[in-house]
């Protein structure tokens, strides 16, 4: 072969040979604002989509909360296919692979923040463990000299599924790529069901002070009872007395002093009382 072993040369045009993403991921590397100024708004390794590059900050919407808001650029970093993170140091990337959700093999391919194009491996293991990916004259990559792959894409397929091969072990998942809780959600109060339109105005009178049991009524029976309550009292004594004769007269009742002797065929709605 007698090919000549050199680091990442400058970058090209899709370098690494990576077909092109949907869409721009976003991963946060650092709380912010700081818990020191207020409380954050977003969380170190909490995800985000990119929703437009402006000149005072980065429009973004969080995965978890589908919320939007502004972030400065230097405070997240783009993710490519899930494992290609742009602009993560060293250090960066201990911390991340050190988050909760993330086991042995999380891994992550960073690109340097001081040679753009040329790329790092990071595996968490014991420790999270690193290492260089290299690139021959003919662009293809490798860790181990002995392996070489046309991108990054098939380096990364290979020692998915190969344990070790070079490596501390083999690669399990990205990093943060353990599916975020969703939000807690407010259960949906039922609908309310209406049985008829209902217009003060088109009432009738009886139907509100009626106090029999009807199920046909607008008003349940409390309503009603209370209401006709209500009017007996503000009504006066001369209105409650007018109306408890026209009751009497209704149902013709007939009061017979003891001892006296009627001919009750000739009783005609009399109404007659004892003192």
């Amino acid at each position: 072969t007698g090919a000549k072993l050199v680091p990442h040369p400058a970058p090209e045009e899709n370098p690494a040979g990576l077909s092109p993403a949907p869409e721009v991921d976003l991963v946060v590397l650092q709380d912010y604002p700081s818990a020191e100024v207020c409380e954050p708004i977003y969380r170190m390794g909490e995800k985000l989509k990119l929703v437009a590059q402006e000149a005072y900050g980065w429009r973004v919407r969080s995965v978890q909360t589908r919320q939007e808001n502004y972030i400065p650029a230097s405070h997240v970093a783009k993710v490519y296919h899930g494992w290609l993170f742009e602009g993560v140091e060293r250090q960066k990337a201990e911390e991340l692979l050190s988050l909760p959700g993330n086991r042995v093999g999380s891994f992550m391919v960073r690109e340097s923040t001081r040679e753009r194009g040329s790329y790092s491996l990071s595996v968490k293991y014991r420790s999270v463990k690193h290492y260089r990916i290299y690139r021959l004259d003919n662009s293809w990559y490798y860790i181990s000299p002995s392996l070489t792959f046309q991108c990054l894409e098939d380096m990364i397929n290979h020692y998915c599924v190969t344990f070790a091969d070079g490596l501390c072990c083999a690669l399990t998942s990205p990093c943060l790529s353990a599916s975020l809780p969703a939000p807690p959600t407010s259960a949906t109060a039922p609908p309310v069901v209406m049985r008829r339109n209902f217009t003060w105005q088109k009432v009738n009178r009886r139907q509100l002070t009626s106090v029999e049991n009807c199920d046909d009524s607008v008003l349940s029976y409390g309503v009603r009872n209370s209401i006709a309550a209500y009017l007996s009292f503000s009504e006066g004594p001369e209105a409650v007395r007018t109306r408890t004769e026209s009751r009497k007269k209704k149902s013709k009742s007939v009061c017979v002093p003891p001892g006296s002797e009627l001919d009750y065929s000739n009783i005609d709605e009399a109404c007659l009382f004892q003192d």
